[in-house]
């Protein structure tokens, strides 16, 4: 996180202080820095989607990072975990460019 608010504080610095940032997420500034710093565990599901958008970065990427999966996700999973789970075990080992064309295939209903 530290190199990605780096390189959008180059823009505006003070948009991406450390303060700024927990002030308009809602969180303390020593949470964050320690959440930051990894001295803390990361922050609940809507703390980690609001600290993205902050940021510009993807929720789930954060969240994942986090160690977490949306519940969104988990709502999606948990109606065919089977079929998911054997999804997910078949494209782990995929290359990203194989995995993103099957998304744009379903996406697109190009089957």
């Amino acid at each position: 996180m530290r190199e990605r608010r780096a390189g959008l504080a180059s823009a505006d610095p003070r948009r991406y202080s450390l303060r700024q940032v927990a002030y308009r997420v809602g969180i303390e500034p020593s949470y964050l820095s320690k959440v930051e710093r990894g001295l803390e565990p990361p922050s609940g599901e809507a703390t980690a989607i609001a600290l993205a958008h902050e940021l510009q970065l993807d929720p789930d990427l954060l969240l994942a990072m986090a160690g977490k999966v949306s519940s969104e996700l988990q709502t999606i999973i948990r109606k065919r975990p089977k079929l998911f789970a054997e999804l997910i075990r078949t494209l782990k080992d995929q290359p990203d460019h194989a995995v993103l064309r099957i998304v744009r295939e379903v996406r697109d209903g190009n089957w």
